[in-house]
């Protein structure tokens, strides 16, 4: 019985071949996609509970699939890209995705990073207070339906910014440190990286921002963390 039904989209048929051989094995349905365009017309097609993705493709880039799953989807996004450095990783998680493994890559690793993604969304969905609405300033979040309006805008976040946006919002008038974000919202042990947190806070602003450009919602303090402006 599969534990979950899982798109891979890589154009390298002997990575690809060995991503299928490790998730199948591990009780997972997997389908395949070795372009970005093929990828997101399986996305229009089907429904996923992660996308394990390369960045480097053939037609529709990494990049530019991430960009437009993130106008209609919240599927968690795992990155497993040969770019190395800060600046691949930041990028790829600032555009939507969720997570991201480096090329070469452990076959325990993908497992784990996996069962993290599915677990979190799954826990997300299945702990959310019936019927609770959450406000502040023009911001609304509906903890039933997951849904996010601003000024009466709907917003679309990913399962993870809908995590840390409520806990700020359960919590606004208390300063968040990193450590508590990831925590809380990664359900993993902080290890010091600044980047990752620091990333999906912004992705949240740049979203809020957009349906209300006047107004500030989470403030930086300087050497602890992040509240809710007042």
């Amino acid at each position: 019985m599969s534990i979950g039904k899982l798109l891979i989209v890589e154009d390298d048929t002997a990575i690809s071949s060995l991503l299928v051989e490790i998730l199948t094995n591990n009780n997972y349905s997997v389908t395949c996609a070795y372009s970005g365009t093929e990828g997101k017309l399986l996305l229009k097609q089907h429904q996923f509970d992660c996308v394990l993705l390369d960045l480097m493709l053939p037609g529709l880039d990494g990049e530019s699939l991430i960009i437009e799953m993130r106008k209609e989807q919240t599927v968690p996004i795992i990155v497993i890209s040969a770019k190395l450095g800060t600046d691949a990783r930041v990028n790829a998680l600032r555009l939507g995705a969720d997570d991201f493994i480096p090329k070469p890559f452990e076959f325990e690793e993908v497992l784990a990073r996996v069962e993290a993604q599915l677990r979190r969304s799954r826990t997300y969905s299945s702990t959310l207070p019936s019927g609770q609405i959450l406000t502040w300033k023009n911001c609304v979040l509906n903890t039933n339906t997951t849904e996010i309006t601003v000024n009466e805008v709907y917003l679309n976040f990913t399962p993870l910014e809908l995590r840390i946006l409520e806990m700020f919002m359960r919590n606004p008038k208390r300063v968040l440190t990193r450590s508590n974000i990831f925590e809380n919202c990664w359900q993993q042990s902080y290890i010091g990286d600044e980047n990752t947190v620091d990333v999906h806070i912004s992705h949240i602003r740049n979203k809020i921002a957009k349906a209300d450009p006047d107004t500030e919602y989470i403030k930086t303090i300087r050497g602890i963390g992040f509240r809710m402006c007042e």
